[in-house]
């Protein structure tokens, strides 16, 4: 089996933006009544959707990974230290908008 070999550091991401807004909850009504009553549940789905084992929601600090993930895979500018604390200071609005975008971005935004 043939190894590659990397030549020289990857260039520059273009970045874009989230599709929706933190608190963009008319957007998709059902993510934010289920992130707001049941944000585990949520959580699940996301990373279900995502491709993720659904209970990884349940470990600490796996939404900040998620939320990474999704982002870095999508190309949206942010930083693992926005990352971390968006997801601490505005936990139940992000899991919702990561859950949007997911949607969103696997054409499942019915």
């Amino acid at each position: 089996m043939a190894q590659s070999v990397v030549t020289q550091q990857p260039g520059r991401v273009t970045v874009g933006k989230w599709s929706t807004d933190l608190c963009d909850c008319c957007h998709d009504m059902p993510v934010c009544l289920i992130g707001t009553f049941c944000p585990m549940f949520l959580g699940c789905y996301a990373a279900h959707k995502y491709g993720e084992i659904p209970l990884l929601a349940c470990v600490p600090g796996s939404m900040t990974a998620l939320r990474t993930h999704v982002r870095l895979t999508y190309g949206i500018e942010g930083s693992l230290c926005n990352d971390a604390l968006m997801v601490f200071c505005c936990g139940l609005c992000e899991i919702c908008r990561v859950t949007r975008e997911i949607r969103i971005r696997t054409g499942d935004h019915n």
